[in-house]
């Protein structure tokens, strides 16, 4: 299966309109969606000449990002997420909803979300500014580790200076 054989026979139904969510049966149809697409990015890399550990540990990390944060969380489409999400999910969502969040295992889902936004756009269905947005945020390690180490350190009603430096708030 190439980058260009993504239709069924009702056509193409990873056409971007089709992860537009608005309900909650919206979310239900777009993660079942996004499981399919996921599958595909799976063999895409596999086409490439990735081993299955590695193909797999990217698109675990595309998965997380998708259907924990953009899906359920941000109710955004996958393929048109606002800028910065990347890094708000990295800096501060992530370290708040994992009981130990660490370096590694962000650093893994970094590399699958960049994976998946460049197969996006491989695909046609992500802009190269999407591309740009999240290769930036995805670079900011060392801003993502000391982050982690910053929300160990709070203490009393430090939690509100953190939050402010990467909200998720609008």
């Amino acid at each position: 299966m190439n980058a260009n054989s993504r239709t069924d026979s009702k056509g193409d139904i990873f056409r971007k309109e089709n992860f537009d969510l608005n309900t909650f049966e919206d979310e239900i149809r777009i993660d079942s969606l996004c499981q399919r697409l996921l599958r595909m990015f799976y063999l895409e890399m596999a086409e490439e000449g990735r081993s299955p550990g590695e193909a797999g540990r990217l698109v675990w990390g595309a998965d997380y990002f998708l259907r924990e944060f953009i899906i359920p969380d941000r109710r955004e489409n996958i393929f048109s997420p606002h800028s910065g999400r990347v890094r708000q999910f990295a800096g501060n969502w992530y370290i708040v909803k994992n009981l130990e969040p660490n370096m590694e295992e962000l650093g893994t889902i970094l590399q699958g979300v960049e994976a998946f936004y460049e197969y996006g756009k491989k695909i046609g269905k992500v802009s190269e500014e999407v591309v740009e947005d999240v290769r930036r945020d995805c670079s900011e390690l060392d801003y993502f580790r000391r982050r982690i180490e910053a929300f160990w350190q709070i203490e009393g009603d430090g939690y509100s200076a953190w939050e402010r430096e990467c909200s998720l708030k609008e």
